[in-house]
């Protein structure tokens, strides 16, 4: 009798040190709505055109970012950094081969001097692979460049169509889905249909592998396993 009363006197005075039940706290995702909106999917225009229209092998979708990170204007914002990136890498490449084959501009401008300032010559640029004359480029030269890339970006942020909007209180760049990559610029009134964008699209990232191998294989030679025309 005494073992028992003994065990019963220690599980009396061990209960007194277990918790009380405590109501289990709701967590923000059991409470939160939004993460349970079903989103549509954005296409990345990962179709690729074999004469006729597009082809698309398999869902080619911005899933992961615009379904669990983001939104549809996610995609849409995603779009159109791609757009301006295989612009600048055309521009890039474009470049890359004028310099190479010759026409640079000592050959087809009438100036002589890049900068008469620091004495820096066209034809000093023409004899140096295109990094080497990248890299001859003074300050004053990247800051005009900077400046003109700059005005391009603000035109976007506050144009919507080609037009400033001055009856907005956000600009229309800084709003969901404003930054389309459209600057509403179309001289020769071009018909801009989903086949032009889609081709842009796809010239632009050719133009971004070229450029990175060229970049590659010219500052450091043999890296790139391909011969090259120069």
């Amino acid at each position: 009798m005494k073992v028992v009363a003994a065990l019963t006197a220690l599980l009396g005075s061990a209960a007194a040190f277990t918790p009380a039940n405590v109501p289990k706290a709701s967590t923000d995702l059991s409470m939160s709505s939004d993460l349970l909106e079903v989103k549509e999917k954005v296409p990345c225009f990962g179709a690729t055109p074999l004469g006729g229209e597009p082809v698309f092998i398999g869902e080619n979708y911005w899933d992961k970012l615009t379904l669990e990170w983001g939104s549809e204007a996610t995609g849409t914002f995603l779009r159109a950094a791609e757009l301006k990136h295989g612009r600048s890498a055309m521009l890039a490449v474009t470049g890359f081969a004028f310099h190479k084959l010759g026409l640079t501009f000592n050959n087809i401008s009438p100036h002589e001097y890049l900068s008469v300032t620091q004495g820096i010559k066209f034809a000093d640029l023409q004899a140096m692979s295109p990094i080497d004359a990248v890299k001859m480029i003074p300050p004053e030269g990247f800051t005009q460049i900077f400046c003109a890339i700059a005005l391009v970006e603000f035109f976007e942020l506050t144009h919507t169509g080609g037009k400033l909007a001055s009856d907005e209180r956000v600009a229309p760049g800084l709003q969901p889905g404003g930054l389309t990559g459209d600057l509403g610029w179309n001289p020769l009134d071009i018909k801009v249909t989903e086949r032009r964008r889609l081709s842009e699209l796809q010239n632009g990232r050719a133009a971004m592998f070229a450029i990175c191998a060229w970049v590659a294989n010219e500052a450091i030679p043999g890296s790139f396993p391909l011969p090259l025309p120069w």
